[in-house]
């Protein structure tokens, strides 16, 4: 299960930091969407730093879970937009939230930490050989 959540969380790094990093720097090609979406650049902004940070929180211990929240809440905008805005496809963007919801299920132990909730933690852990209390 370990090399899963790895694999996953991969995907989405390579993913988010091109998508982020490209919002953030400017891409023509970015800049020309959050045109047609007509909240301003600064949607564009704060939607790639959003990325960058959620990716940042897929590598830090016990804020996995979080960092797959914020993509996956990234892709169920971009979903909103493709559909009733821009058009096309939302096809890469339903694919990478199935991806963030596959990480917030492997991470779901901490879930109750984030909350402030520890009861009912002890069910759920990717390592067996080691407790939910261990990682909390």
């Amino acid at each position: 299960m370990r090399e899963i959540a790895i694999t996953l969380r991969v995907i989405l790094t390579l993913a988010f930091i091109g998508a982020g990093g490209g919002k953030l720097v400017g891409v023509e090609m970015m800049i020309m969407t959050f045109d047609q979406i007509g909240f301003g650049q600064w949607l564009r902004y704060l939607t790639g730093l959003i990325e960058v940070l959620g990716v940042a929180l897929l590598w830090m211990p016990r804020k996995q879970v979080i960092g797959a929240v914020l993509l996956g809440g990234t892709m169920v905008g971009a979903i909103m937009t493709h559909w009733f805005i821009l058009g096309p496809s939302a096809v890469p963007a339903i694919v990478l939230g199935l991806v963030c919801t596959a990480v917030i299920y492997i991470y779901r132990y901490q879930i109750h930490k984030v909350f402030g909730m520890v009861h009912g933690a002890e069910n759920y852990s990717i390592d067996t050989k080691s407790s939910v209390e261990d990682k909390l």
